[in-house]
């Protein structure tokens, strides 16, 4: 069966869906087609809560009244070879979809573990599947000990979800120090980390997994050290891979350092000038080194497809460069951070100053729902533009965390951040006296003198 559109899009998670609704919005006289395999598409960063504020991988579903609402064609097939030269992309179903411009928003897979045994019953990845997860859940509500293999994001997100109004015993087994490593510094870490105890997880850092145990199903975990932890469950988060299948075997160059499709700043792949591709697939690149960067972000995936989408009928403005935007929240507890952490920072070799501020998330601190408030800046030292900035607190820390961003991306100083004018008021931020972010520049500033 032939079908015929202006705009094709492979994908339809995060980059798909944006790329599709912001091609509409740019080109409403232009036909579009979204082919993705699934019936239904979950929300990426809700998994965890599935498991606990959820309850039902029904409840964290991507609404395709966003794609009818738009105009949008959704064919539910698999994508299974693009020619390029005839510029047709071919589907298990038998379907033969010619394009004009084509977008790969293919996403991106978990990792196997890599841990003999990993292959027994109830022992399980983050896969984004309707059924999967609904049988994860299902042993996840049955098992008294719970394991989860990676102390990032999901998996701190998994273990406080997964502690919810169960009595169980879950633990965190990390390979690092500490929890959220790669993505915070020790204070921060340390935070999290207290909150997770404090509701009943378990955390073994400076620890691997190194086999498995059980018969048919999983019945403990063995350490590196020697040690065995009783399993019911184990759930492994250990990271992503780009999925680049359909691109590589259709001949689109694919990035060997980060198994990516290669793009450029408008989101063209390399050797094909009306083949886009945005989201975990493609190629992302550092803003601070110009290396390639395994930074798989939903916001960042949105705002490749935002920049493919704006690109696919002549040259409309480049992407920004991976600058990598991180919220989490365990408990009461909201951690963020953006760019380079002060370790990052040193390890990239800048010379660093930092500015640290606290204050309440509301004025006076005696109002109810008042909490403390952290925020640390880090600035470079030769020239005093502003590199990264990490918040703990309420969730008035996922807004501040992206002012913080959008100074990064301006390239502001000290100089410059300490005497921005914000806007306050008592019930919804800290005093203007006590402003973190104005603070915290203000004291690097001096610093900088």
């Amino acid at each position: 069966m032939l079908n015929r559109a202006d705009v094709v899009i492979i994908g339809g998670s995060a980059a798909g869906a944006t790329a599709a609704i912001s091609c509409r919005r740019r080109y409403p006289d232009k036909k579009v087609i979204l082919v993705r395999k699934e019936e239904q598409v979950l929300v990426p960063c809700g998994i965890p809560y599935i498991f606990g504020t959820l309850g039902s991988p029904m409840k964290n579903l991507i609404p395709d009244k966003l794609l009818h609402d738009n105009d949008i064609n959704v064919v539910v097939d698999t994508a299974q070879q693009i020619n390029k030269e005839r510029k047709v992309v071919h589907t298990d179903g038998g379907q033969d979809i010619e394009y004009d411009k084509l977008i790969i928003a293919t996403g991106a897979n978990p990792l196997a573990l890599p841990i003999p045994g990993s292959e027994k019953e109830n022992v399980f990845v983050i896969e984004k599947d309707i059924a999967y997860l609904q049988n994860m859940l299902d042993e996840v509500n049955k098992a008294k000990d719970i394991v989860i293999i990676g102390g990032g994001f999901i998996g701190a997100e998994f273990a406080d979800e997964c502690k919810k109004n169960r009595d169980n015993n879950v633990t965190i087994v990390e390979r690092l120090p500490h929890c959220l490593q790669l993505a915070f510094d020790d204070e921060f870490c340390i935070e999290a980390e207290k909150m997770l105890n404090d509701r009943g997880v378990k955390i073994i850092t400076n620890q691997t997994i190194v086999e498995i145990l059980g018969d048919k199903k999983v019945s403990a975990v063995r350490l590196s050290d020697g040690r065995e932890l009783r399993a019911d469950v184990v759930i492994g988060s250990i990271g992503v891979r780009p999925d680049v299948e359909l691109a590589e075997k259709s001949g689109i160059f694919i990035n060997p350092a980060t198994n990516s499709v290669e793009v450029d700043r408008y989101q063209r792949v390399i050797n094909s000038q009306d083949i886009f591709a945005c989201g975990d697939c493609a190629v992302k690149i550092s803003y601070f080194s110009g290396r390639p960067s395994k930074t798989w972000l939903a916001s960042v995936a949105t705002e490749e497809a935002r920049v493919a989408a704006a690109n696919l009928f002549g040259v409309c403005y480049a992407g920004f460069w991976t600058l990598g935007v991180f919220s989490t929240q365990i408990g009461e507890l909201a951690i963020c951070a953006a760019g380079l952490t002060e370790r990052q920072a040193n390890q990239e070799g800048y010379n660093t100053v930092i500015g640290s501020a606290k204050a309440t998330s509301k004025h006076p601190g005696s109002l109810p729902g008042s909490s403390p408030t952290s925020v640390k800046l880090v600035f470079s030292k030769c020239n005093g533009i502003i590199l990264g900035g990490e918040v703990s607190g309420d969730t008035c820390a996922g807004e501040l965390i992206n002012v913080i961003s959008a100074c990064i991306q301006n390239r502001m100083t000290a100089c410059a951040i300490s005497t921005f004018q914000m806007g306050t008021h008592p019930m919804l931020c800290a005093s203007p006296i006590a402003y973190e972010i104005v603070n915290a520049a203000e004291e690097a500033f001096i610093k900088l003198k």
